[in-house]
């Protein structure tokens, strides 16, 4: 199917998802600002429409692929083919009981860290360092400061082969920056439940603020994925990357930050062609002159 769709294509879409936006630039969803079409963008307002939209997509034959806060994501510059749902900033409610938290996959994690903080809950101080939303934090089990997101979750919601399924903490494989729903494309987590710890608010938040200076300190300022590169055995990517000598290394507008080596940053107009082709200039040149090997953690999806 060519990157913008048949007439007879968008007149479907049209039909079975009114509320979707058709041919949507998605670079205006992501953090690194880049991105071709949706065929149709859909931002549902509860489970039950995402769950519907689903239903309605899978049984017409039209392919889904779900986003969240549009971190650590790169989408190809043809876009994406079929219905597109955005989870961020729509499945968004936070319920707290004592130290039970459920969030909903759209929540943003730094959101969710300064709300338990402010209701004097303690675990979640590290989310305020991590800007995509519950969903993500779950498929990657996202970690930063020390912490990780396995060590407080207890639980999440994940849509199956058309059913919700509770999923145990254990049972959801979380490793660094992995889980088990690497495995199945096609599983969608809605929520996800948390068991926190009771604390002082105010010292929380003040934690929180700490984390956030430091983040800002440390990164560039221009639109980027966040971290490019896992962490190597016993060393950091960014610091790999800069004994490499490949600060300020650039293809097109993509560039290796000068700021934090383990960023790639966009310094306006990038393209997707270009963000591939420095991510793996980097990894050639860090395996060439350093013997080690990077793995990207970039979630690639579009259309080439």
């Amino acid at each position: 199917m060519c990157s913008i769709f048949s007439a007879v294509h968008k007149v479907t879409l049209q039909r079975l998802f009114p509320a979707a936006k058709l041919d949507e630039p998605l670079r205006r969803y992501t953090a690194w600002k880049i991105g071709g079409p949706a065929d149709a963008l859909l931002e549902p307002s509860s489970a039950d429409e995402l769950i519907q939209a689903i239903k309605t997509a899978r049984e017409h034959g039209i392919p889904v692929t779900t986003l969240g806060g549009g971190t650590n994501v790169l989408i190809l510059d043809r876009g994406i083919r079929g219905l597109t749902i955005r989870l961020a900033k729509s499945l968004a409610n936070v319920t707290i009981t004592g130290k039970s938290v459920v969030a909903d996959a759209g929540v943003l994690y730094p959101v969710l860290a300064n709300t338990t903080a402010g209701r004097g809950l303690a675990g979640l101080q590290f989310a305020t360092g991590i800007p995509g939303t519950v969903g993500g934090a779950v498929y990657m089990n996202a970690g930063a400061y020390g912490s990780e997101t396995k060590e407080v979750l207890d639980w999440a919601d994940v849509l199956r082969d058309g059913e919700v399924v509770r999923m145990k903490n254990e049972d959801l494989g979380l490793a660094y920056r992995k889980s088990a729903l690497h495995d199945h494309p096609d599983w969608l987590v809605l929520r996800a439940g948390y068991t926190l710890t009771p604390g002082d608010a105010e010292e929380l938040k003040a934690q929180i603020k700490q984390f956030r200076v430091q983040r800002m300190s440390g990164s560039p300022s221009k639109p980027s994925c966040g971290s490019t590169f896992k962490r190597p055995e016993g060393d950091f990517p960014g610091r790999v990357i800069e004994v490499a000598g490949l600060k300020g290394t650039r293809v097109g507008s993509i560039e290796v930050s000068t700021v934090h080596a383990n960023y790639l940053v966009n310094l306006g107009g990038g393209t997707a062609k270009e963000a591939l082709e420095l991510i793996e200039l980097v990894r050639e040149t860090v395996r060439k002159k350093l013997g080690v090997e990077l793995e990207s953690e970039v979630r690639v999806i579009g259309e080439p």
